[in-house]
């Protein structure tokens, strides 16, 4: 009987490709009384595995808190597991916005103590005494109440990139960090306000605004489901979205658009940009935003020292991570001492001052890449829709310009990194052809895999 994912995230990346299938990204929450949430844990497992259900999945006594993703055929299937149990039927369904086949590569089921780490001991807090909850439109009117206080119940690094207009943004690293930040904040308008709360899927909100109430505030309202289904409300009512930015989500793509706003800067140089990113030097893996110019400059890395640890020759890397306890740098999330404009908001002392590393052979490494990648002009042409992997054949939706025998291209990804190639022969609409134009399907041999979330771009003279 298989209890735990026994395959690697690379040998699933690799599944999931073969497959074909579209795979829908989901999360939702329930608070319940669980008598055991070992066993519940185990049936769960046992029924999601077969489906081909991937995702990050957190039960205890009080509920389950759930982001996942699952082939779109299997949806109606995987909803009657859920609903087999009273507390779950019924349940709201919170669909991503953005779709990315390889959100989620592993399926981790976990007991813990709390689905959401409060660090509250107070055993007459009744989680069930919550909030109003209100829809979208709703939840526009009365952020433009004057007697509203709208508050962003996220941490740090999820606001940053993306925020309700008016919200309170606390700086936080952690939820049980907001709870009594925001009632001495606010405690002396108990009465007088009224407390208007959001976070991304509903669940946090559920738990701050029975605090709340708890704590003695009158008049506390939440918005149902979150900015992910505020969202989907916005888009099918034709609403106005307060909400600006990108929303921030715990899997592989760290954020899906909501607006075209850019409401946040490269925490290395300052340059308005809202990608999140990973410090590429696993024994780092710090949490920043990083523009395209810092990355490439970079090499991914949130410093100098770790570009000089991802050089070294792999078992020597993991030499250096050995023993190494990097926890709390690696949550505290955008709030690293190496980030330059981060900690530092003169302009001049922004800029990652490559100069420094005159002296070592990685700093010349990385000056060289720094200077062919500005001299890299390129036009954004579609995106990759499928890898056929016997073949080593790439799909590509074009979008917008087109593309030609000869023509030399770039394709990027978070996993594929950047790779250039000059196009042989293609096929277009399954037909051989020596042009692709907006609207055409192509594909060409290439001699490595690519990923659906990967970017085609013409590399122009």
């Amino acid at each position: 009987m298989q209890l735990y994912n026994t395959l690697s995230a690379e040998e699933r990346a690799i599944m999931i490709d073969d497959a074909g299938k579209q795979r829908l990204t989901l999360s939702f929450y329930a608070y319940a009384q669980i008598q055991n949430p070992t066993q519940f844990r185990n049936d769960l497992f046992l029924a999601w595995n077969p489906l081909g259900v991937l995702g990050r999945i957190y039960v205890a006594n009080e509920g389950i808190n759930a982001q996942l993703s699952l082939p779109a055929d299997n949806f109606y299937a995987f909803k009657d597991t859920i609903e087999a149990y009273d507390f779950m039927k019924g349940i709201r369904l919170n669909i991503a916005v953005e779709h990315d086949d390889h959100s989620f590569l592993k399926l981790t089921v976990k007991v813990r103590d709390k689905i959401v780490a409060d660090g509250l001991v107070d055993e007459t807090f009744d989680v069930t005494n919550i909030g109003i909850h209100l829809k979208a439109k709703e939840f526009n009117d009365l952020l433009e109440d004057p007697n509203t206080i709208v508050v962003d119940m996220r941490n740090h690094y999820e606001s940053e990139i993306g925020h309700f207009t008016k919200a309170i943004k606390p700086d936080v690293d952690t939820f049980r960090e907001s709870l009594p930040i925001i009632e001495e904040q606010l405690a002396e308008h108990k009465q007088d306000k009224k407390l208007l709360m959001y976070c991304t899927g509903g669940i946090r909100c559920e738990k701050a605004s029975a605090y709340f109430k708890h704590k003695g505030f009158e008049n506390v309202y939440q918005l149902e489901g979150g900015i992910i289904e505020y969202t989907r409300q916005v888009k099918e009512q034709g609403l106005e979205s307060k909400f600006l930015g990108k929303n921030f989500v715990f899997d592989h793509r760290l954020g899906e658009r909501i607006t075209d706003d850019i409401v946040s800067q490269c925490h290395q140089c300052g340059k308005p940009c809202d990608v999140h990113t990973n410090c590429a030097n696993e024994g780092c893996h710090l949490l920043f935003i990083q523009c395209e110019e810092c990355a490439s400059a970079m090499e991914g890395c949130c410093s100098s020292v770790c570009v000089d640890v991802i050089h070294l020759p792999e078992e020597e890397q993991k030499a250096v991570r050995r023993g190494i306890k990097n926890g709390n740098m690696i949550f505290k999330k955008g709030k690293s001492d190496v980030l330059t404009f981060k900690n530092n908001q003169d302009p001049l002392a922004a800029i990652p001052n490559l100069s420094d590393l005159a002296e070592t052979k990685t700093a010349r490494r990385v000056a060289t890449v720094l200077k062919k990648e500005t001299k890299i002009k390129k036009q954004y042409i579609g995106k990759g829709t499928h890898f056929f992997p016997k073949p080593s054949v790439a799909q590509f939706l074009i979008e917008d310009g087109d593309i030609k025998v000869g023509d030399k291209i770039l394709i990027k990804g978070t996993t594929t990194g950047e790779q250039q190639m000059i196009i042989a022969e293609m096929f277009v609409n399954d037909i051989d052809a020596t042009i692709a134009t907006s609207g055409d399907t192509c594909t060409f041999k290439l001699p490595f895999r690519i990923r659906l979330s990967d970017k085609l771009y013409k590399v122009l003279d």
